[in-house]
């Protein structure tokens, strides 16, 4: 060895020790199954079946790896005697809790690895101490509850990973305190919803995997708070449908979308997301697509690979857009025959012609002389079709969609099933406006501009089942706008400018089963509203700004099964208005006034009712008997979001599969304790946590143990063997020692105790 390598042998491990403040003098040791690196300050402690962390190891050690042992749990202080550490890798180590405090005294800490083990719940001091972590890996373990504040002091944490996890749902401030966040990866779990706020806060997030999750819908409240968000994965989701102004991201450049079920895209879905360049909605279910709108104006990649897109003429305008945009398109033809496995960016405008060789013609003519051509006899065998719009024979489907028609275009097959009318500039609907087409099931006038209906605008379409009428600018209709559609079953009027609920327009439509009125302006239901539409089963209100509801507004509503009332402006339980709708199963009253719920303010759904949703409503009060009479039968009850200090007694809920009782201002005193013994009982996930007092806030309601010192509580005092949870690991609860003291100073309780418990088992 040279004198240059002595040196270096000597010097390094000294030169560390001085940078870290120990003593020169200072002895190395290593624990015995232990392999250490004094130069590196490295210990490695791998597949040694250690059943706790080491306390032999040297203090200034500043990478531990304690990969392959059998430590199943940390306890507080588990790595105090070595403060100077920068890694620790703790993988498949079998552990299944992190205790409250089993970090701290890890200031120095900026890489843990905690993957591939039995963690169930990320607790609320679980990671305290960690002041400059930047990485953390909890993948492949069974997190399925992230309490609040979990992450509150992981302000430099730049990588959060919770992969192959047991997540479902996702509540508000979840990450809260992540101030210096750029990825957070939350692949392969089970989210099926995330609350608006559940990544309030996260400025400087730049990247999202949400990939192989079970999100039906694009969260688009939840995601416009990621306002850093370049580039979001939700591959692997089963969405069926993309919307209207979907994604609102004002930087998101790359957006992956591929391997769901989608069916449908709206072509203005990413129209508010100005920076996206790259858009992978590859390996779905698509057929047809159309021209995207403005609002993407850097969009230069589309992959499409796998869909079934049909290159007829149905997809011209949107390749012709493709061409002078000059978006790369990826992907192949589905049909038809002749063009099977084209590639996209290979088909010309001029290839995209309907099948029938009349159509071929009539395209290459048109191509030929940019102008319409004059009206010939049309041969039997050919649909007939107005000029510029699209009819396909084979599906009976007729679209003149986007072509800024101001008027109702005349002309179409007696064959004609499906219209399409959308987006065009109609303003006004005229009597007698489609002759002729009285095989016509479903009718689309979405965003047409319509400000009025004339009487027997649709008297000729007996067959009409679903009509759209969404989107428009009509503030009344005539009680005969609808003259002439015995057979129309779901009405479409969401999103116009109703100020009044339009109640004399159904008088004409027996057969109306659905009906959609969400986001206009209705202030009242007065009586009679529902006259002639005695077989209603679903009426939607969602979104308006109803004060007051007529005790006689629902006298016609007998076969109602669903009322949708959330986000108006009512302050009570329209009690009396639901007396006269005895079979209704879904109500919803979210997002209202509603302060107090009084006794027996359901009474009149006693049999019927299934589901009830009182969340987000500032909700301060409940009637012990406030949901008497539908006890045996609710299935669903939502309260997340409300100033609740105390709840009804749910023990006679027998039939309840669903619960949520987040965000309240829970009181956690034996005045809840009803509460406490109900969950307890029950074979379900109960989400609810403690408010007040101070020193239990933000704490599970079923791990706050003042409960246990209260009168009728001590049964709480061990918990017995019993049969698991349905989804639930069996867990034995042996309690070795509780010991309770309740001081009371200034007429405020004060709690403390000392519980040691056993070791989980499954």
């Amino acid at each position: 060895m040279s004198l240059q390598d002595l040196t270096n042998t000597f010097w390094a491990p000294l030169l560390c020790l001085l940078l870290l403040g120990i003593p020169a003098s200072y002895t190395a040791k290593c624990p015995q199954q232990c392999v250490c690196d004094q130069v590196q300050l490295r210990v490695a402690c791998v597949n040694k079946n250690l059943t706790r962390v080491p306390s032999a190891v040297d203090e200034i050690t500043v990478k531990l790896d304690l990969q392959g042992n059998d430590i199943q749990e940390l306890p507080s202080g588990a790595f105090k005697h070595t403060p100077y550490l920068t890694h620790l890798s703790l993988q498949r180590c079998n552990i299944r809790r992190v205790k409250e405090g089993a970090f701290r005294g890890l200031g120095r800490l900026v890489f843990l690895n905690l993957a591939n083990n039995n963690i169930e719940i990320l607790y609320q001091e679980s990671f305290d101490g960690l002041s400059s972590l930047k990485q953390l890996f909890i993948d492949h373990n069974r997190v399925e509850e992230i309490q609040p504040g979990a992450f509150s002091q992981l302000g430099f944490l730049n990588l959060l990973s919770i992969t192959h996890n047991q997540l479902v749902y996702m509540p508000n401030l979840a990450f809260q305190g992540l101030q210096n966040i750029k990825w957070l990866r939350l692949s392969h779990n089970s989210l099926n919803y995330l609350d608006t706020e559940a990544f309030a806060g996260l400025f400087t997030l730049n990247r999202v995997s949400l990939d192989h999750n079970e999100l039906q819908f694009f969260p688009t409240e939840t995601m416009t708070r990621l306002p850093e968000v370049t580039r979001l994965d939700l591959s692997h989701n089963p969405m069926t449908y993309l919307g209207e102004d979907a994604v609102s991201m004002a930087k998101l450049t790359h957006l992956f979308l591929d391997h769901m079920s989608l069916q449908d895209l709206v072509n203005t879905a990413v129209s508010k997301s100005p920076c996206l360049v790259h858009l992978d909605i590859s390996h779905n279910q698509l057929r047809v697509l159309q021209p995207f709108s403005e609002g993407s104006p850097k969009l230069a990649r589309l992959n499409l690979a796998g869909n079934p897109i049909k290159c007829n003429c149905y997809l011209r305008p949107f390749r012709e857009w493709a061409i002078r945009r000059k978006v790369k398109l990826l992907g192949t033809c589905g049909g038809p025959a002749h063009l099977s496995g084209e590639s996209l960016k290979a088909v010309y405008p001029m290839d995209l012609r309907c099948q029938s060789q009349e159509a071929m013609l009539k395209a290459e003519f048109e191509e030929a002389t940019r102008i319409t051509p004059p009206p010939t006899q049309e041969p039997e065998n050919k649909m007939k079709c107005p000029a510029n719009c699209v009819c396909e024979t084979e599906t009976h489907h007729s679209s003149c969609e986007n072509r800024g028609l101001t008027k109702v275009p005349r002309g179409f097959s007696p064959e004609t099933r499906l219209l399409d009318l959308r987006g065009n500039n109609f303003h006004y609907i005229p009597s007698n406006s489609f002759p002729g087409v009285v095989q016509v099931v479903s009718l689309h006038l979405q965003r047409c501009k319509i400000v009025e209906v004339a009487d027997g605008a649709f008297s000729d379409m007996k067959g009409l089942i679903y009509l759209y009428l969404s989107e428009n600018n009509l503030r009344s209709l005539s009680p005969e706008a609808f003259k002439g559609l015995p057979q129309l079953t779901y009405l479409h009027l969401e999103k116009n400018q109703f100020a009044n609920f339009p109640k004399a327009a159904f008088k004409l439509v027996p057969s109306l089963l659905v009906l959609h009125l969400e986001n206009n302006a209705i202030t009242k239901l007065e009586p009679g509203i529902l006259t002639g539409a005695k077989g209603l089963t679903a009426l939607f209100l969602t979104g308006n700004a109803i004060r007051t509801i007529s005790p006689r507004a629902l006298d016609q509503a007998t076969g109602l099964d669903t009322l949708h009332l959330g986000r108006n402006k009512l302050k009570q339980v329209p009690t009396e208005a639901l007396s006269k709708a005895r079979n209704i199963k879904d109500l919803r009253l979210s997002g209202n006034l509603i302060r107090w719920v009084g006794p027996n303010a359901f009474e009149p759904l006693k049999g019927s009712l299934k589901e009830l949703y009182l969340d987000k409503m500032g909700l301060e009060k409940m009637s012990e008997n406030s949901l008497a009479g539908v006890v045996l039968g609710l299935r669903s009850l939502f309260l997340e979001g409300n100033k609740l200090e105390q709840v009804p007694d749910f023990h006679q809920l027998t039939s309840l599969e669903v619960i949520n009782l987040a965000n309240n201002s829970l009181m956690c005193d034996c005045p809840l304790l009803p509460l406490r013994l109900w969950i307890e009982k029950v074979n379900f996930k109960v989400r609810a946590t403690c408010a007040n007092p101070p020193e239990v806030k933000g704490r599970k309601v079923k791990d706050v143990h003042v409960f246990k010192a209260c009168p009728g509580g001590e049964s709480l005092l061990a918990k017995p063997v019993g049969t698991p949870k349905p989804g639930k690991r069996f867990k034995r609860w042996a309690t070795i020692s509780v010991r309770y003291r309740i001081q009371s100073q200034n007429g405020r309780l004060h709690r403390s105790w000392n519980t040691k418990q056993g070791a989980s088992n499954k």
